[in-house]
């Protein structure tokens, strides 16, 4: 059967507040909530393993900066080896006092020389490693992007947009400065720390087992210090997000909380969070910090046995002037290598949770897509035995059948929770069914690339929003490829000609800016109007109207029989004045069609559906303050 001209441009709308007032999340299910994370169980291995696969694009510069780095090594041992020089020269000079100018000249202009060197070398490699590492971060967030591209709209959206932004953005940008200089400095430093100590060995074997006394206590400390360091850093992270989520709520909520007096429980809520990750990071300090407080400073103390070792050896004709300053100089510098080691190694742990959050998403699950696009002639979909669950095990939607001639007006309406947008996201292949099918024309949807099946269906919802561009943008995503003056027509069917030309820039207003001066239910009809650019045989609205005002609900209602004509039409109702002229009414109830028919029909048969209408009624009398208004609505007249 086919609609006529004049199906939803006849249907009004009312406030239906008994049934509005009780909506959950159940109908929303496409979205559920995301748990809190908990990164003390974070799965941190193979962190480098991940990271290298982003590399691919600059093992060159890496190799470049590794090179350099090394090359900075070897010349900062430049001025060690000519302090030595310089001071068996003098101490080897004649009684006379006269003093070899040419050789203090020469190695203090070489050390000058090397120094200079030294900088340049690691100036070149920290350029390099820099980009490596920024080069490493982009293929890394194009992944995660790409990875949230490919898999299903519901898959990305359990993923809320605070852990998405805090993972891509934040988290990511954190560990660009230790990844760039753990690229080629680790390494450098740790070459540098046995360079320094073959260099002693050479000098003298009990001058390196002198430098070497203290070393096995400070390192111990130290590995003892970063064991409690790494177990609670994990809680220490997620601690630092649960006061970042609650300061979240508590701001974006707090116009709610001063409504219904609730600052005082808010606020203790926000000072728990806070005074919790005070005291936890003062146990972190206490168990980890102090441990690796006393390392750093035992390890200078390599100094202490190169000394007297030292002079008994100079005593004794073993060494010259030259060496014995020489070795007490290298057991300093062996120092900031390996405490510098150990810094690196406290950075690799950040990088590893951060590689482990980014995992979360580079793991999702993708949509299974046909690379070429299947044959289809007609806009009927059939929905064939579906059954679909968001967590395994638990089954929402139980053997769904159903038939949506081309053409036809077909509604879903059922109480919070039935299921039907759901089915309706189904539809548009947000989610994969667990089995049975849904086909468009014969042809199962998944055996169409999700390009083509945005281009037979458009989808509009409650929450809707606009992307970042102009408004004039936002309407052209429809149809990138549209003349103005199509765009134009579009922009006039959906009524938004008059809400724009208030704002000062009027289509070429950004849409950020624009959403502070346009209500829900204005930005609402900008994107019908990217809709009815579209021009999609198929047209799918899941609760397009549910929070817009009187006012405007009544100009969406026009603008989607502009949408919709000559269309498939699937409509998500909570008003159900707006679905008195549908073809066919399916009622959802527990995640299965409990009844069909029209509304007079449905009314006669179905006690849930009657339920819902008296509510509806109901609803419409509270809000019109007319019982005659109400018995108008029952009757199956004009609501508004």
């Amino acid at each position: 059967m086919k609609p006529s001209n004049k199906r939803i441009s006849q249907v009004k709308s009312t406030t239906e507040a008994a049934v509005q007032q009780n909506r959950g999340t159940a109908d929303t299910q496409a979205a559920p909530s995301a748990q809190e994370d908990v990164r003390q169980k974070k799965d941190t291995k193979g962190w480098l393993k991940t990271l290298l696969r982003f590399a691919s694009h600059c093992r060159g510069r890496m190799a470049i900066a590794e090179l350099f780095s090394v090359l900075s090594v070897f010349s900062g041992l430049v001025p060690y080896y000519g302090v030595y020089r310089i001071i068996d020269a003098v101490a080897s000079a004649p009684n006379d006092g006269a003093v070899p100018w040419d050789a203090v000249l020469l190695w203090t202009a070489a050390s000058a020389a090397a120094y200079v060197a030294k900088q340049l070398l690691f100036a070149v490699s920290t350029i390099n490693s820099h980009i490596s590492a920024y080069t490493i971060l982009a293929q890394l967030r194009a992944s995660i992007a790409k990875r949230l591209t490919n898999a299903s709209v519901g898959t990305a959206q359990a993923k809320s947009v605070g852990r998405l932004k805090d993972t891509v953005v934040d988290r990511i940008e954190q560990i660009e400065v230790p990844l760039a200089h753990m690229i080629p400095e680790l390494s450098a430093n740790l070459l540098l720390a046995v360079v320094i100590a073959i260099w002693i060995i050479l000098i003298d074997w009990r001058l390196a087992l002198a430098c070497l006394a203290t070393l096995p206590i400070g390192l111990a400390i130290m590995a003892i210090g970063s064991g409690d360091y790494y177990k609670m850093y994990g809680g220490y992270l997620a601690k630092q997000d649960h006061v970042n989520s609650v300061v979240v709520e508590y701001i974006k909520g707090i116009r709610v909380v001063k409504a219904f007096n609730q600052t005082t429980s808010s606020y203790k809520k926000f000072a728990d969070a806070v005074s919790g990750f005070l005291t936890y990071t003062i146990e972190w300090m206490k168990m980890a910090r102090v441990a690796m407080a006393a390392s750093t400073s035992i390890l200078p103390t390599t100094l202490f046995g190169v000394v007297p070792v030292g002079v008994f050896l100079y005593l004794a004709g073993a060494l010259t002037p030259g060496e014995f300053g020489l070795a007490c100089m290298l057991a300093l510098a062996v120092v900031a290598p390996i405490t510098y080691s150990g810094a690196s190694f406290n950075e690799m742990n950040l990088i590893a949770f951060a590689i482990a959050d980014a995992r979360d998403f580079l793991n999702l699950p993708e949509l299974v897509q046909r690379e070429q696009e299947a044959q289809v002639a007609g806009s009927d979909i059939c929905f064939n035995d579906v059954r679909f669950s968001y967590e395994e095990g638990v089954e929402v939607i139980h053997g769904v059948s159903l038939e949506i001639p081309e053409g036809s007006f077909v509604a879903l309406v059922g109480p919070s929770g039935s299921g039907k947008s759901t089915l309706a996201r189904l539809a548009v292949r947000h989610w994969d069914v667990d089995s049975g099918s849904i086909a468009i024309a014969g042809q199962d949807i998944r055996d169409m690339p999700l390009f083509q099946l945005s281009g037979l269906v458009s989808y509009v919802s409650q929450s809707d929003y606009l992307l970042d561009g102009t408004l004039r943008d936002n309407v052209a995503l429809g149809k990138p490829s549209a003349a103005d003056e199509e765009i134009h027509r579009a922009i006039e069917a959906a009524g938004c000609e008059e809400f724009v030309s208030r704002l000062e820039k009027g289509w070429d207003t950004p849409a950020g800016e624009a959403g502070h001066a346009l209500s829900g239910g204005e930005r609402q009809r900008i994107c019908i109007a990217r809709a009815i650019l579209k021009d999609a045989p198929i047209v799918v609205f899941d609760e397009a109207t549910a929070f817009a005002d009187p006012e405007n609900e009544a100009r969406i209602q026009k603008s989607i029989a502009a949408l919709s004509q000559g269309k498939t039409l699937l409509v998500i109702a909570h008003r159900l004045s707006t679905i008195v002229q549908a073809d066919v009414i399916c009622v959802v109830d527990g995640g299965r069609i409990a009844a069909q028919g029209t509304h007079a029909q449905l009314l006669e048969s179905c006690p849930l559906y009657k339920d819902m209408w008296q509510a509806h009624v109901g609803a419409a009398d509270w809000a019109a303050g007319s019982g005659d208004r109400a018995s108008s609505i029952a009757e199956g007249g004009d609501a508004r």
